[in-house]
C-alpha cells in the first residue's frame, strides 16, 4: 500500500510562486510514475504534470507548460511541483498520484493512477 502526503499549498497573490511536495511511503518510489492533478470548485479534475519513474520524461498540461515544473528526488521519495507566475485560475486543490510503472512512461490520465494523496489547497488572489 502506497501512501502519499502533499504539502506546500497556501494563499498567495497573483504572480507569486509556490512549491508543492508529495512524500511517498510504501513500496519502491523509484519504480513509480508520478503525476499532479488539480480540481477547482465546480470543475472536473484536470491533469497538471507528470514524470516517469526515473524523472527523465515529463509532460505538462498546455496551460501550465512554461510556468510549472515537476521534479522528483528518488532518494527522498518525494515529487515536487514548482508553480511560478500563479494566476487566480490556478486556484484548486492539488493532488499527487502514483502508479507502478513497468517502463519509462508518462501518464496524463487520472484513471491510470492507483494511489492518490489527500490534496493540498492552493488559493491565488488577484
Amino acid at each position: 500500500q502506497v501512501q502519499l502526503v502533499e504539502s506546500g499549498g497556501g494563499l498567495v497573490q497573483a504572480g507569486a510562486s509556490l512549491r508543492l511536495s508529495c512524500a511517498a511511503s510504501g513500496g519502491t518510489f523509484s519504480s513509480y510514475a508520478m503525476g499532479w492533478f488539480r480540481q477547482a470548485p465546480g470543475k472536473e479534475r484536470e491533469f497538471v504534470a507528470a514524470t516517469s519513474r526515473g524523472g527523465s520524461r515529463k509532460r505538462y498540461a498546455d496551460s501550465m507548460r512554461g510556468r510549472f515544473t515537476i521534479s522528483r528526488d528518488n532518494a527522498k521519495n518525494t515529487v515536487y511541483l514548482l508553480m511560478n507566475s500563479l494566476r487566480s485560475e490556478d486556484t484548486a486543490v492539488y493532488y499527487c498520484a502514483t502508479k507502478t510503472a513497468v517502463s519509462y512512461v508518462v501518464y496524463d490520465r487520472g484513471v491510470d493512477y492507483d494511489y492518490w494523496g489527500q490534496g493540498t489547497q492552493v488559493t491565488v488572489s488577484s
